[in-house]
């Protein structure tokens, strides 16, 4: 019993040492992109214990309300950092081929993603997301380009999929297309229109489709920004 408590110990102590490297990474890497990310997250610690503790004083319960102020200083201050430092994320993905993809790996759960259905040469790519809204087919690229790409999944969408609802979205800043730090809610606010079993028959069919994935490895996230399609390589 002993030695199994030690290696549970052991086990936590691994665990949160880990996290907490995480952190620091994410703060160091947050840092390079806003430089005000420490002065704010403590601003925000500060200012909130301060409050609740002014009012603790107020009400005569000092202590109790000075306990529960710094319990929600640091949730105040963990949810500002990770505000800001998925901001910073996004403006170091912001313009990197594949940075879509990166996207849509963190859109929550109850969707499955799919990486590159389809690309040309001029490294114009489309992923695709399967939930309870249905299909989503999201571009990034030249605007232009990547329409027919999309033209051509939805057409496949619809020999595949009659029943399922496809939406496309066109990664860009531009008039008609999605910033990237806003795709993740925009395929939240679609409509759930789907059950769990209807989502995964469309993705049984999908999967016994194939796509570009099944034949051409790629890496997960942002794709080096010299990678070419090889020599005949189109739109399925």
């Amino acid at each position: 019993m002993a030695r199994k408590a030690k290696n549970t110990e052991g086990a936590d102590s691994a665990e949160n040492a880990g996290r907490l490297k995480q952190i620091a990474l994410t703060y160091k890497m947050t840092r390079r992109t806003d430089s005000k990310i420490g002065l704010v997250v403590a601003g925000v610690g500060i200012v909130t214990f301060g409050v609740l503790l002014a009012i603790g004083f107020l009400i005569n319960h000092p202590i109790y309300v000075g306990i529960l102020g710094f319990v929600l200083a640091l949730l105040a201050m963990a949810i500002v950092f990770g505000r800001r430092a998925e901001r910073a994320a996004f403006g170091q993905m912001e313009g990197q081929p594949g940075a879509a993809a990166a996207v849509l790996d963190r859109v929550g759960r109850g969707w499955s993603t799919t990486p590159a259905v389809a690309m040309n040469r001029n490294q114009d790519v489309v992923h695709r997301a399967v939930g309870k809204a249905g299909i989503v087919l999201v571009a990034e690229g030249n605007p232009n380009r990547v329409k027919s790409l999309l033209a051509a999944e939805k057409k496949k969408m619809a020999r595949i999929v009659v029943d399922v609802p496809v939406h496309d979205i066109i990664v860009g800043n531009d008039e008609g297309q999605v910033p990237l730090k806003k795709v993740r809610t925009k395929m939240l606010k679609l409509p759930r229109v789907l059950t769990g079993a209807q989502v995964t028959a469309a993705n049984d069919r999908l999967r016994a489709m194939g796509d570009l994935m099944s034949n051409m490895p790629l890496p997960k996230g942002p794709m080096p920004k010299g990678m070419r399609m090889p020599r005949g390589g189109k739109t399925r």
